[in-house]
């Protein structure tokens, strides 16, 4: 697992490492029963506070993607279908509110959107199946 932390985003750390640590998990790159890096070794690697990966763990924890076995570790829960939907569908509104928002600027009408969005949907389905 490859975490990347930017100090100039804005975002605070721990945040950073935990929303990579779940685009991990939805993307299939971390497992169920997968080991996470100790809390103590994660920090070391990151070269930040171990109070930091603490909270991003915690967190993780309380929102049903790890848990942490006393003496063993903090291990990768089942994948949440409705979960992992739900991150879908905000990616998938995310990248229609942005082509909304170029159509709207361009004045290219709702039909015409819907029009591409029915061609690409077509395309890539057929791609995807053939």
């Amino acid at each position: 697992m490859k975490i990347i932390l930017s100090n100039r985003s804005g975002i605070p750390i721990y945040e950073q490492i935990k929303e990579q640590i779940k685009t991990s998990i939805f993307a299939g790159e971390l497992q169920e029963d997968d080991l996470l890096p100790s809390i103590r070794q994660l920090a070391r690697d990151l070269k930040i506070s171990v109070i930091t990966t603490t909270r991003a763990y915690s967190d993780l924890e309380q929102e049903g993607f790890i848990a942490n076995v006393q003496g063993k570790g903090c291990f990768v829960l089942p994948r949440n279908t409705e979960l992992a939907r739900e991150n879908a569908m905000h990616k998938m509104e995310s990248g229609l509110g942005a082509a909304i928002a170029v159509a709207k600027m361009e004045n290219i009408t709702k039909e015409t959107v819907i029009d591409r969005l029915n061609l690409l949907w077509e395309d890539e389905w057929g791609a995807a199946h053939e």
